[in-house]
C-alpha cells in the first residue's frame, strides 16, 4: 500500500476570507518526482486547470514551470485576494499509486472546522469538487456531523451551495457581542480537473452554450462558473 501523504501544509493567513478546499495533490507531489511544467505548489499539477483557470480570470500572466517564481505568483495572488487553501485530507493508503479520490482508502482527514475557528474572517468555502464519494463536500459533510453542525442547501443547482452556522468563540472573533454563531458558505465548484469532463459536458447548462458556441469547452464552463465566487 503507498502512503500518500499531503505535501504541503494548509496555506493559512488572518486576512483570508475565503478558502479553497480540496484532497490530495498528485502521488508525485508527496515522492518529489515532479514533471517538467509542474509547480511546487497547491493545485501546481501541470495536468490540473485552477491555476489555467484563474489566470484565465484575473489576467495573471502565471508561470507555469518548476520554480520559485511560479510558486511566488501564486503567493501573491492568494494573499492579495485574502485566498487561503486548506486540502482536506491530510494523508490516505492507495493500493494504486494514482490521484484519483475514489481510490484513497484509510483517509485520515484535517480538522476543516477546527481551523475555521482559528481563522474568524473566513466567510467562504470553495470545494474543487462535490459530494461524490470521497470528494472535498463528501468529507466536510462527514466532519460537519461529529461536530453536530447542520449543513442547510441555499441552491441545489450546479455549483451546490449550502451554509453552516459555527459557534463563535467569546474573544476571537470580531462582530457584535451578542453574536453565537457566524454563517459560512460552501460552494461545490467543478473539479478543475479532466476526469470531471465528461460530467460537465452532461449539465444542462454546458449543452445549451456548447449549442450557441460549437467552441465552446469544458475549461470555459468552469471559467464561468469560478469568476462568480472567486
Amino acid at each position: 500500500m503507498f502512503l500518500h501523504t499531503h505535501p504541503y501544509k494548509p496555506f493559512l493567513f488572518n486576512e483570508a476570507t475565503k478558502l479553497i478546499v480540496g484532497t490530495l495533490p498528485p502521488p508525485r507531489f508527496t515522492t518529489g518526482e515532479l514533471k517538467q511544467g509542474d509547480v511546487d505548489f497547491c493545485y501546481g499539477s501541470r495536468d490540473g486547470q485552477l491555476w489555467p483557470i484563474l489566470d484565465r480570470i484575473f489576467n495573471l500572466n502565471l508561470k507555469f514551470e518548476t520554480t520559485e517564481e511560479a510558486v511566488q505568483q501564486r503567493i501573491d495572488f492568494l494573499k492579495k485576494r485574502r485566498i487561503g487553501i486548506c486540502d482536506i485530507v491530510e494523508s490516505a493508503k492507495r493500493s494504486k499509486v494514482d490521484a484519483s479520490d475514489l481510490g484513497m482508502q484509510q483517509t485520515q482527514l484535517r480538522d476543516i472546522v477546527g481551523y475555521l475557528q482559528q481563522y474568524p474572517k473566513v466567510k467562504t468555502l470553495l470545494f474543487t469538487g462535490g459530494n461524490s464519494k470521497n470528494g472535498p463536500e463528501y468529507f466536510f459533510r462527514k466532519q460537519l456531523k461529529r461536530y453536530q453542525l447542520e449543513f442547510k442547501v441555499i441552491s441545489a443547482e450546479v455549483p451546490r451551495i449550502h451554509e453552516f452556522g459555527l459557534p463563535v468563540i467569546p474573544g476571537k472573533e470580531e462582530g457584535p457581542a451578542n453574536l453565537t454563531t457566524r454563517t459560512i458558505k460552501t460552494v461545490s465548484l467543478t473539479a478543475p480537473s479532466g476526469a470531471a469532463n465528461r460530467a460537465v459536458g452532461s449539465l444542462p447548462a454546458f449543452k445549451k452554450l456548447k449549442d450557441q458556441n460549437p467552441f465552446f469547452s469544458t475549461v470555459d464552463f468552469r471559467v464561468l462558473q469560478y469568476a462568480q465566487f472567486f
